[in-house]
């Protein structure tokens, strides 16, 4: 029989006995007549569980990490175990966690359900369609796609849109390069108005960001219909109410907008809704799941996608900011072999210890408490220990966890769930009940939009200085015009370094941050500032992951991580 560090994932999660989502259900107080169950152990939870007094008394914790290496540094396996190790030391905890894309599942990183012993379930189930809320997505969007076109060609109600000012792409939730670019409406007339455009992944959708900033349904169609389309010819803007889409977008996201009920390894309770890109977009679940955990628990951890500087930065100035939400302590998720390709480690020699690269990769780790502090929350260092660790190398962290005065534990989460992250969750404790700062936000949303980008360019990347390209430049004036000045900024930047090139590691400084282009998410309610090449439509890798995926007669999948 294999040991625990020889099993794969999907063999672990095989070997759990799940329990009925309704015994979950009860462990947050909900009767079975409370929950929508889609099967066994999935279900939906209704808006109207959602309490705003005892949202007031929860206790949020937000996990974040450190710059990532191409595998990222697993602040899933993190958040599970932590919200694990909490609920063994008595106090209710519910994890709550972003939907896996389909896009990474089939490419290269794999599955999105944690990893080992610290796992969400059914792994299978999530991974892959789950309760069919991506597809809504893809559906709505694709809907209102499809409007804008049929208003391109119409000859009794055409609002004289201007294709060449649109920017609206359809989107689908698969790795497909072939899709970046298209040309459509060929075939003659009838056939629509021959024009490019192409396909972006589902999670890049910007109805994605909507529904994870949406409040209820009411809140969803305003921001439906506030999505800007373009101009017409006349140069008049363009809504996608105006084109009276928001009704039937909202009457397909009807299910999808209630958050998901599911289990971790040791029974308890997990909270999984959408998934925006953390790049372009906020990279957080929904506000809904965020405040439905708080609803039904003492603590609720959850996550932001990839390194503070971009995750946790979007959650705390766009998300928090737009929810009234107010994160109680940050937990910087740290790797090793991060911090060891920050210090120029090889990517194929991370599993070999390497005192010295570590030592040069661990400025990128002070930054990023830096940062955490710059919102008046206090920092616990994770170490996602893995077999390759040495005790050398944990202990150097140690030591600068020391000198700086912050907390660290070591996180053994993937081989012992729960138990291996005790010490990690009695620090979060203590952070908690004996923390007095208040959470405060980076900027003002009603500060000016150069001001905004500079404040978290300067303060949170290290750039010395921010340059506007023409294009940016236009599009600023295209903001003002429109009167969108006072959303808050959602940079769109490589997660690879804290600068925008991705080959800048460690701890750079001294660096230009350079806005090529600022798109409009009027709908999410937020710009996005872009800089270098963002990537919507992943390819696929050379070895795709789905080549590992098979299925049997019996209907047991193998090779998913």
């Amino acid at each position: 029989m294999k040991n625990t560090e020889t099993l794969g994932d999907l063999e672990i999660a095989q070997r759990i006995q799940l329990r009925h989502i309704s015994n979950i259900a009860e462990k947050v107080g909900l009767a079975t007549r409370e929950i929508e169950m889609y099967g066994n152990y999935k279900a939906k939870i209704p808006l109207d569980k959602i309490d705003k007094e005892k949202i007031k008394k929860s206790n949020l914790i937000l996990v974040s990490a450190i710059s990532p290496t191409p595998a990222g540094e697993g602040k899933t396996t993190v958040s599970i175990g932590l919200s694990e190790a909490l609920n063994r030391l008595g106090k209710k905890t519910t994890v709550v966690l972003r939907e896996p894309s389909l896009g990474p599942v089939f490419g290269i990183k794999g599955g999105a359900t944690g990893g080992g012993f610290s796992q969400v379930l059914p792994m299978e189930d999530i991974n892959l369609h789950f309760t069919g809320d991506f597809s809504a997505v893809e559906k709505a969007h694709n809907l209102l796609a499809a409007i804008v076109d049929n208003n391109l060609q119409s000859k009794s109600r055409s609002l004289g849109l201007d294709a060449r000012t649109i920017s609206l792409k359809r989107v689908m939730d698969v790795n497909d390069r072939a899709l970046r670019n298209i040309v459509i409406g060929l075939g003659g007339t009838g056939s629509g108005i021959p024009r490019e455009t192409g396909f972006d992944i589902t999670a890049a959708s910007e109805i994605m960001a909507i529904m994870c900033l949406a409040e209820d349904l009411t809140d969803l169609k305003r921001r439906l219909g506030n999505i800007f389309i373009g101009y017409t010819f006349d140069k008049k803007p363009v809504f996608a109410r105006d084109l009276n889409a928001e009704g039937a977008m909202t009457a397909l996201l009807k299910e999808a907008i209630k958050p998901n009920l599911v289990q971790t390894i040791e029974g308890n309770p997990a909270i999984i809704h959408l998934g925006p890109f953390a790049n372009i977009a906020q990279g957080t679940n929904s506000v809904i799941a965020t405040r439905m955990g708080m609803s039904l628990s003492d603590y609720t951890v959850t996550e932001a996608g990839f390194g503070f500087d971009l995750g946790a930065e979007k959650f705390l100035d766009i998300k928090c900011q737009s929810a009234g939400l107010a994160p109680k302590a940050v937990v910087m998720t740290t790797t090793i072999r991060a911090l060891k390709y920050h210090g120029g480690a090889k990517l194929s020699s991370l599993t070999i210890p390497n005192v010295e690269a570590l030592e040069r990769g661990l400025p990128n780790l002070e930054k990023h408490l830096e940062n955490a502090k710059l919102f008046n929350l206090t920092p616990v260092i994770a170490i996602n220990r893995f077999i390759s660790d040495s005790e050398e190398e944990i202990q150097i962290i140690k030591d600068l966890a020391d000198k700086l005065g912050v907390k660290v534990a070591l996180a053994d989460g993937w081989a012992k769930g729960g138990e291996g992250a005790l010490d990690l969750a009695q620090k979060v404790i203590d952070v908690v009940e004996g923390v007095e700062e208040e959470f405060t936000p980076l900027y003002e949303w009603n500060s000016a939009v150069i001001t905004k980008i500079e404040i978290i360019a300067k303060k949170i990347y290290g750039a010395e200085k921010v340059e506007f390209g023409a294009k940016a430049r236009k599009d600023l004036k295209k903001i003002y015009d429109l009167g969108l000045e006072n959303l808050p900024v959602c940079i769109a930047k490589t997660q690879k370094s804290l600068s925008d090139d991705p080959s800048l590691l460690g701890r750079p400084e001294g660096f230009t941050l350079n806005v090529r282009e600022i798109e409009i998410a009027s709908g999410a309610g937020f710009l996005i500032p872009i800089t270098g090449e963002m990537m919507r439509m992943p390819g696929l890798p050379g070895v795709p992951a789905s080549e590992r995926i098979d299925i049997d007669i019996e209907g047991n999948i193998s090779g998913l991580i």
